[in-house]
């Protein structure tokens, strides 16, 4: 989750480092009442979702992790090789769901000399969607996105929309603040963003994370109270803990549609829902970035993991292997207990996965000669950040180590006790793309979904894509290709930007097998200002109801062009993007509709050599114009916020 605005986060997560110590202080904390939370469905949910969650994997019923008898495996870890055998009869019945929604779609849009029967009558479309990171920026403008997707949203079948383009989805991933969205919706049993949204249990964002009660001390001290509790059960029961665990805990009371965030709710629970049991989610994957041990650097060379309902793992040479997600607490040694009668269930706690996709505290102090503070300040911010990273608080641990003596001629983990994990986009590639361009998914067309924060006014820049682009030359690549895409500055200068972007439009210019058609074409679509002025901070941490529904908005306003008012054509331009690369592979020549629209949206390989003005970087509404008032507002929430926090971290560093 790459952004310029890590000065202001630096000092927000100081608080949550000094949180256990203030609450330690206060007298009788255990009286405390938690504020009533009855939330184990929400009411317009349809409650028999909600039953699975009983069937929690965790066997302490709780955060901290639990002994369980080993099952009868050969190994828990794998080779990768190829697809996990469970992954692949997941896709296998995945498509046979997804098939019938595509027909549905791709009929709905009335493509001229096509029909979509005869076109998937022996084919399965791979379909995958990626969402980037950027806090709750990147949360709230993808769910907007993913409203635009769904066929159950109101009007999103509609003329001029693309709803059913999430039931046509094989897989789904997010990095960050979009592996919020991607794990909400998932771990939620798949409600409707609108049931998100109009929530007043979950996806309330009216407080902050850190301060959930507002005004309410008690509701906040006992919250924290319970949390501290919590974690502290995981650090007694023998595992190493961060400050991703009490991150975590915060972002699963705000996002998980059960009581207390459901402290021993795992990622794997995932595989007890009904919408997962009847094929009728994405495949859900989260992302993160292994950092070696002791180090403050993340590089683009850097280990990419994967988090599935099945498994945690690398298709990089440096790792190159997966190991069964239940049981990545247990103690192995080259995939094998080291006690065969007892393993270890719980640590893949749902919280704690999101809060290692979402976990950039060591890019504070990275990023901190960059903030402009100077003297007593600078002085108490370093500090407490290095106090941080001194102590390995700013990653997320995995001791023990689930690859410790795994594929030795080849991993920088084999010898290591703890595997060390943080932000998946702190490598720059925000947008989670390496999952889906991996051969053995076979996936046609991504749609990239860009909410980062590259500019200076908190607007991507295509910085992911160009990551994602240069890291196939290095030694990480394995045979992943990307396609070409322009540098950071011809994206800004050509408003790539500001419109859907095509990239991989031509398979046989892209050096790969099958003259280049195993690599997926590219739909980027970047976060933009329609109707909204959707740039927040990646630190705000608190959004009252008209903010939350205005990015909400905006995001379905990008996905579909303002309804098609813009482009009445690109609801079928969509279309041909997700039949083009079958359409290459059969030597097809493209429809007279389709050619016209890879025209328009294709990128044609100019770069430019002058430089992008200001202007282009922060652009004004599409659609219609809002009051300056506006930014104002912004402005002095943020103004507010910095001097609140700075206080905390100078309180910080003086206990």
């Amino acid at each position: 989750m790459y952004t310029r605005s890590l000065p202001l986060a630096a000092l927000v997560f100081a608080i949550l480092l000094i949180a256990e110590r203030v609450i330690a202080a206060i007298d009788d904390v255990d009286d405390i009442a938690l504020r009533e939370r009855d939330i184990d469905y929400i009411s317009y949910f349809e409650p028999e979702r909600y039953n699975a969650f009983d069937k929690r994997s965790s066997p302490t019923g709780g955060y901290t992790p639990g002994n369980v008898t080993c099952p009868n495996l050969s190994s828990f870890v794998r080779n990768a090789t190829s697809l996990a055998e469970n992954e692949t009869l997941y896709i296998e019945n995945r498509h046979a769901v997804t098939t019938p929604y595509l027909i549905d779609y791709l009929d709905r849009l009335n493509l001229t000399d096509f029909n979509a029967t005869d076109f998937l009558v022996d084919t399965n479309v791979t379909i995958g969607l990626a969402f980037s990171g950027g806090g709750y920026r990147a949360m709230l403008s993808g769910a907007g996105f993913l409203a635009a997707f769904d066929a159950r949203t109101p009007n999103a079948t509609d003329d001029g929309h693309i709803g059913g383009l999430l039931q046509s989805s094989t897989y789904i991933t997010g990095l960050s603040g979009g592996s919020w969205l991607v794990t909400s919706v998932a771990i939620n049993d798949y409600p409707t963003i609108r049931e998100l949204q109009g929530s007043d249990t979950v996806w309330d964002l009216s407080n902050s994370i850190l301060n959930p009660g507002g005004w309410q001390v008690a509701q906040t001290t006992a919250y924290y109270s319970q949390i501290i509790q919590e974690v502290d059960g995981k650090r007694d029961a023998g595992f190493d803990v961060s400050l991703t665990d009490y991150w975590g805990r915060g972002l699963a009371f705000q996002l998980f549609n059960y009581t207390d965030g459901g402290p021993g709710l795992t990622f794997s629970d995932i595989r007890n829902l009904s919408t997962w049991q009847n094929y009728s989610m994405p495949y859900p994957i989260v992302v993160a970035d292994g950092r070696p041990y002791n180090t403050n650097i993340v590089s683009l060379n850097s280990t990419v993991y994967e988090f599935s309902p099945y498994e945690l793992g690398s298709w990089d040479p440096s790792l190159y292997s997966f190991a069964v997600l239940d049981y990545i607490g247990t103690n192995m040694t080259n995939g094998q207990p080291q006690d065969n009668a007892s393993c270890i269930k719980g640590f893949d706690n749902a919280g704690f996965v999101i809060g290692t996709s979402s976990t950039l505290f060591n890019q504070f102090l990275l990023q901190l000669n960059d903030t402009g503070i100077e003297g007593v300040l600078y002085e108490a911010a370093q500090a407490v950040l290095e106090g941080i990273s001194a102590e390995d608080n700013d990653i997320a641990p995995y001791e023990p180590n689930p690859f410790f003596g795994v594929n030795p001629n080849i991993s920088y983990v084999y010898n290591e006790t703890q595997l060390t994990l943080v932000d998946g986009g702190e490598d720059y590639q925000n947008i989670p793309l390496a999952p889906l361009i991996q051969p053995v998914r076979q996936v046609d067309v991504i749609f990239a979904i860009d909410n980062s924060a590259d500019t200076n006014s908190s607007w991507p820049a295509g910085w992911s894509m160009t990551a994602t682009y240069d890291r196939q030359f290095t030694s990480q690549a394995n045979g992943t290709k990307f396609p070409a895409v322009p540098d950071r500055n011809t994206f800004v200068g050509m408003n790539l930007t500001a419109r859907p972007t095509w990239f991989g439009c031509n398979a046989s210019n892209i050096t790969g097998e099958n003259g280049g058609t195993t690599v997926p074409l590219i739909v980027y679509l970047a976060n933009y200002p329609w109707t909204y002025y959707s740039n927040t901070s990646t630190f705000q941490l608190s959004y009252d109801t008209d903010e939350v529904d205005g990015i909400i908005t905006n995001g379905y306003n990008v996905a579909t062009q303002g309804n098609g008012t813009v482009d009445t054509e690109w609801a079928r331009c969509v279309g041909c993007a997700i039949i083009h690369r079958e359409t290459e592979r059969r030597n097809q020549t493209p429809t007279a509709e389709c050619q016209a629209c890879l025209s328009k949206y294709c990128w044609n390989g100019t770069v430019l050599d002058s430089q992008a003005s200001q202007a282009t970087a922060e652009p004004s509404l599409v659609i219609s114009e809002q009051s300056s008032s506006d930014g104002a507002t912004m402005a002095a929430v943020n103004s507010v916020v910095w001097g609140v926090v700075v206080l905390g971290v100078v309180a910080g560093a003086m206990l």
